[in-house]
């Protein structure tokens, strides 16, 4: 009898070395995701100045994929289901990489709205998948780590996307740094980097369909379902968080669409006169991207080490309140202070670290477990709610204050906003401490492993 022939119940489990090349492909799925999204971010000037764009219209590019990204959470969940790991995988992969295809094909402002909004049907579908092919793979303590293995080699892609400027000036600068940038090369090598995500699905297919007749493997995990009506039973703690979510990720990653142009604008005003040339620009542009790889980078390695210091002492209410007070004089510092940005950026790596560390496990406090996918699916959708609104909101911002380089301070309407999301974030931390501190408290601020309530 074949081994395809053994009963499922009978085969042996995939060995170690097995389970870590469906990581490592997985993964490099989830890196091309990752490249392609955040390789605009050092664009927002060149846009600007080559194709006519206003801020407005820079921030619609990642607006359109949120937008997007809101119907996937609706759906994507579905059709893992019906479609299988392999099969919906392969195909939302593919859709990420043939939107990463239509934002480069022509320097036309809708053409690329519609390229990014495709981005967003299959990126946000695609972790979907991802999640659940580790559920299936992994177990135990396994998960955990191969979670973090898999999120560590994602924000890689984030870092190097920011740092694109230095590492691939024949794409940037193609006639030289005293030349005028491109802004099409630089689409073109996301598409060439962000390929990775359809070669990891196709191997993955490969390891996943000689595994079936082969392997014993788990059952998929269940993907993430939203349902309004669940929602709306959950307690006040689990609002709070979900409000902080979306104060604090909103703070976030619509400034990280509009950071690079900020502190290359900010050096450049700094260094004067001197800063007109293309060469200083690309200088600028440079250091600029390796501020803005901080926050990802300093993820890597915190984020594991503050939930293992959640673990040990508990508060996690409390760590979560220090978090959002680290945010609040961000903004206004590189706004208003002649300070290096080297002490706003990292005091947003440390919060960057902190909150999501303690944050997204403390919900499994709150959540009674059979209610888990509900509960992170309404605060995936919140999460993308507040993209579109304030990728929209600070693109219109610099475009009232005319910011650029010439006129730093036209920035200063949207540090503003991203400050009363910092504030706001700091409320709703408070909100939820001194809930957990009182007699309704569901453990957050303790060092038990128990599972929350309604």
């Amino acid at each position: 009898m074949s081994v395809a022939e053994v009963p499922t119940e009978s085969r042996p489990q995939p060995s170690h070395l097995y389970r870590w090349l469906v990581l490592i492909f997985v993964s490099l799925a989830m890196f091309g995701n990752y490249y392609i999204y955040d390789s605009i971010n050092p664009l927002e000037r060149i846009f600007l100045v080559q194709l006519g764009f206003s801020a407005s219209m820079f921030g619609w590019l990642n607006a359109s994929y949120s937008v997007a990204a809101v119907a996937t959470l609706l759906i994507g969940g579905i059709l893992v289901d019906r479609l299988g790991i392999k099969k919906s995988l392969l195909l939302f992969s593919a859709l990420i990489l043939v939107g990463a295809i239509l934002t480069a094909l022509r320097g036309n402002f809708y053409t690329m709205v519609a390229g990014r909004a495709i981005v967003g049907l299959g990126a946000e579908s695609q972790i979907v998948a991802v999640t659940t092919a580790l559920a299936r793979w992994f177990k135990g303590k396994e998960l955990s780590f191969a979670f973090g293995i898999n999120l560590t080699i994602a924000r890689m892609a984030s870092i190097a996307a920011d740092n694109s400027p230095t590492w691939a000036k024949f794409a940037f600068f193609p006639n030289g740094v005293n030349a005028q940038p491109s802004w099409h090369r630089p689409l073109l090598l996301a598409v060439v980097v962000g390929s990775t995500c359809v070669v990891g699905a196709v191997v993955y297919w490969a390891l996943e369909s000689y595994a079936d007749t082969r392997y014993h493997l788990g059952k998929s995990g269940e993907p993430d379902k939203l349902s309004f009506a669940e929602g709306l039973k959950f307690n006040p703690s689990y609002w709070y968080v979900v409000a902080l979510c979306f104060t604090f990720y909103s703070g976030i990653f619509p400034f990280r669409t509009f950071a690079i142009d900020l502190f290359t604008s900010k050096i450049l005003s700094q260094m004067g006169a001197a800063a007109s040339s293309t060469a200083a620009f690309a200088s600028a542009q440079r250091l600029a991207g390796s501020f803005n790889s901080v926050i990802p980078a300093a993820a890597l390695f915190a984020t594991p080490l503050f939930g293992l210091l959640a673990d040990k002492i508990g508060k996690r209410a409390t760590l979560m309140v220090a978090g959002s007070f680290l945010m609040m004089p961000v903004y206004l510092l590189i706004a208003y202070s002649s300070i290096s940005l080297v002490v706003p950026v990292s005091l947003m790596g440390i919060a960057f670290s902190l909150i999501p560390a303690v944050m997204w496990p403390s919900v499994a406090y709150i959540v009674n477990e059979h209610r888990l996918g509900t509960a992170y699916a309404l605060m995936g959708l919140m999460q993308q709610i507040g993209f579109f609104i304030f990728n929209l909101a600070i693109g219109k911002a610099n475009d009232i204050g005319h910011a650029g380089p010439e006129n730093f301070h036209g920035y200063a309407l949207g540090m503003w906003i991203f400050s009363i999301l910092g504030f706001l974030a700091l409320f709703f931390a408070l909100l939820l401490r001194q809930r957990e501190t009182g007699p309704d408290a569901h453990g957050l601020e303790t060092i038990t492993t128990a599972t929350g309530a309604a």
